[in-house]
């Protein structure tokens, strides 16, 4: 078990990586050994939310314990030292992603309010205006959608979707075809919540550059499971969540380029993102400070740092390579069932892997299969036009990290089948 004096002694580029071992790393999780119905519990639910290794847990504690203050202007002792934890958790985030600068991330509640944030203040820029179109694609998560729907309502402008094929793959050509002299925005998922797929993101942002196009990439699903570089796919804002990296809930990040975040105004007032004040004018704060109006979530910033602090003790190929023959192990093993249908069968997956049974409602199926302990999602996942393009109401989703193991799916595969047996 790694504590936290442990991690914070791993740096991202001099460390040696820790030894890839998924029997130690559980260790680092608490909640993998409880059991459920009487049964250990198989977690497959890592799309919805990761679960938080040990020293993010104390982490948290040990602050509301001993360190608990508002952060900023504090001359306190208390206050100095929640708002170096809280800050140094934005220059881990920094060097996360590897933005160019620390005023480049800004701590958000999570995705779907780093995209709102956007949505909300790009039209207020006249990034966005009448008659101007935004294009997604027909996988996105409802994050993706739905603000920039609410701004269609508002400002008239035009959404437009990238199709996709039967394996789940945005078509290239089509998306080239969607772009037009009143493309203004591209606003697309790195990897699929729902089919695991991974886009070709670096060649989606470089088709829209050529075109003068910015690009938002939502990279919920992607950052626990790969190497996410800002600045080599030269994409122009980036948002995640952290309870997706192992983090807690409530925070999460908005990167953006520099050049645009000047452009855009504040998304809310309040304190803290203020310069000066009087009943005629207010000036505000630089990026980041300007998008971050009251007391954040403190706690929830310097767990992010902590997660991931615990990320960089290893190698992301190594964990990529390990969720990647998981990833292989479930679907060979689902395909030996006749009933299964899977749906979302790209040639790059992340370890997600999205089905239906013939004749079970996916509730039942998630239900069921919880009284042997397996945690399944189940339902539209947040992507209803996605269930529409498969002409399906809703699926099961067995979603896997790096602390499962192929003896977690033998489990998982048994329940499954003996919920067949059990229709049948």
């Amino acid at each position: 078990m790694i504590s936290v004096s442990e991690a914070n002694d791993v740096f991202v580029k001099d460390s040696k990586f820790r030894k890839f071992d998924v029997n130690e790393i559980r260790k680092d999780f608490p909640i993998l050994a409880r059991e459920v119905n009487g049964k250990p519990l198989v977690y497959f639910d890592n799309a919805a939310t990761t679960q938080k290794p040990n020293i993010v847990i104390d982490s948290m504690t040990h602050y509301y314990r001993y360190e608990n203050a508002n952060i900023h202007r504090g001359l306190h002792f208390l206050s100095e030292v929640a708002t170096e934890q809280y800050e140094n958790a934005r220059i881990k985030v920094k060097e996360f992603v590897n933005a160019m600068s620390v005023s480049e991330i800004i701590l958000t509640k999570g995705t779907t309010d780093g995209i709102n944030l956007l949505a909300n203040t790009m039209c207020r820029a006249d990034m966005l205006n009448e008659g101007d179109e935004i294009i997604i694609s027909h996988m996105e998560h409802h994050a993706n959608i739905v603000p920039w729907q609410l701004l269609c309502d508002r400002k008239k402008t035009v959404l437009k979707v990238i199709p996709i094929n039967d394996d789940g793959e945005i078509i290239i050509e089509e998306y080239k075809k969607l772009i037009s002299p009143k493309t203004k925005l591209v606003s697309i998922v790195h990897t699929s919540n729902t089919l695991g797929t991974i886009n070709p993101v670096k060649e989606v942002i470089d088709i829209a550059h050529e075109n003068n196009i910015p690009v938002i990439i939502d990279a919920a699903q992607a950052v626990a499971h790969q190497r996410v570089d800002v600045q080599e796919l030269d994409c122009d804002f980036l948002v995640f969540s952290g309870h997706k990296l192992f983090g807690p809930t409530g925070i999460g990040v908005l990167y953006g380029k520099t050049e645009f975040l000047n452009k855009l105004p504040p998304y809310q007032g309040g304190g803290d993102m203020i310069r000066t004040v009087t009943f005629e004018e207010t000036t505000y704060e630089d990026i980041p400070n300007k998008f971050e109006a009251g007391t954040p979530n403190i706690v929830g910033g310097i767990g992010l740092g902590v997660a991931i602090k615990y990320l960089n003790m290893f190698n992301f190929s190594d964990i990529q390579n390990y969720e990647n023959k998981l990833l292989e192990y479930a679907t060979e093993r689902m395909l030996e069932i006749n009933l299964v249908r899977l749906i979302g069968t790209a040639r790059n997956k992340a370890s997600v892997i999205s089905f239906t049974v013939d004749g079970i409602h996916p509730y039942d199926l998630g239900t069921i299969i919880d009284t042997d302990g397996v945690a399944l999602r189940t339902g539209h996942h947040c992507t209803q036009p996605l269930m529409k393009r498969f002409n399906v109401p809703a699926t099961a989703r067995a979603s896997f990290a790096f602390y499962n193991t192929i003896d977690e799916i033998d489990v998982f595969i048994k329940a499954l089948n003996k919920v067949i047996k059990m229709f049948s």
